[in-house]
């Protein structure tokens, strides 16, 4: 049985909303989400990966964010900074993963979780992230003129 990456995203999202709001170590938010009545059916290891990753190394994901924003990253919603830490680990860490596949992920997301046109946002900033992040898969992907 293959294991669900979606929803392995969905819950690491949960998780670093919850650590914006509550502050809660990773370890109990980890442990709390591991409960969820789907997570043997969810790829264990990239959950954690992308969760404890995109918390440890928030500061860095956040530097690569902040200049493809449009305002301070803190005046994001939630839920939105929560998908572009995501993504960006993604982008960064899992080079396995085709970026279009991780703009897409974070786009159905923002579309689930976020505002009404958050997806809009999310998709224009990783779009910027990822010419920046991931150039040379970036350009490959441009149709030529």
């Amino acid at each position: 049985m293959k294991k669900n990456r979606r929803k392995a995203r969905e819950l690491a999202l949960q998780g670093l909303y919850q650590r914006q709001l509550s502050g809660d170590p990773v370890d109990i938010i980890e442990a709390q989400l591991r409960e969820h009545d789907e997570f043997a059916k969810i790829d264990d290891a990239h959950f954690a990966a992308m969760l404890r990753g995109a918390i440890k190394d928030a500061g860095v994901l956040e530097a690569y964010i902040q200049p493809c924003l449009d305002r301070p990253l803190g005046e994001l919603s939630p839920v939105e900074r929560a998908i572009l830490l995501l993504a960006t680990y993604e982008f960064v860490h899992h080079l396995e993963i085709p970026y279009r596949v991780v703009i897409n992920e974070a786009i159905e997301l923002a579309k689930t979780y976020g505002g009404t046109d958050g997806y809009k946002y999310v998709n224009g900033v990783l779009d910027k992230l990822a010419a920046k992040v991931r150039p040379i898969e970036a350009a490959g992907s441009k149709k030529p003129a």
